[in-house]
């Protein structure tokens, strides 16, 4: 008899868990069984209720654990984007400096070589008139700076030296 209730309680257990719950006991089943039966699919339906939460939450958290990976690749590839562009800049300010410094060079050469130009012209004049003034005196003279009328340039003095 107990082997017999064992094998109606495993099949009534086996239709619940396939989704047949329409079996109804037989009369031969005795109350007391029917009750832990009614009471064990309560449990079974509970089980089965927290099974499918549990399940709903580890699809949540596969899906969020989907979307942080995604987010951990994709600020990944950007870390190491920036990472390079930081390596690269010491070149490119470099670059760019050349760049801008070279018409500065090249203005200061001109500059420099119109200095020159003019610095030779100035001795030359300078020169050519100290010999102009020597031959008309007989001693040599020094231009005085100051061609225009009511300007003098005052030279300075070493003192009693």
């Amino acid at each position: 008899m107990r082997d017999q209730l064992v094998q109606q309680l495993s099949q009534e257990l086996f239709r619940l868990v396939k989704g047949k719950s329409d079996f109804t006991p037989t009369p031969q089943v005795p109350p007391e069984y029917v009750e832990q039966m009614r009471s064990l699919r309560e449990q079974l339906q509970g089980v089965e209720e927290q099974v499918q939460f549990y399940q709903e939450e580890i699809a949540k958290r596969d899906r969020d654990r989907e979307t942080l990976e995604q987010s951990v690749a994709e600020l990944t590839e950007r870390s190491r984007m920036l990472e390079q562009v930081v390596q690269e800049l010491p070149e490119i300010y470099r670059q760019k400096f050349a760049e801008r410094i070279e018409p500065v060079k090249e203005k200061v050469e001109m500059l420099q070589r119109e200095n020159r130009r003019l610095h030779a012209e100035l001795q030359s004049v300078s020169y050519r008139l100290a010999v102009r003034t020597r031959r008309r005196s007989g001693r040599l003279e020094l231009p005085s700076l100051s061609d225009a009328p009511g300007a003098s340039v005052s030279l300075p003095t070493f003192g009693n030296a």
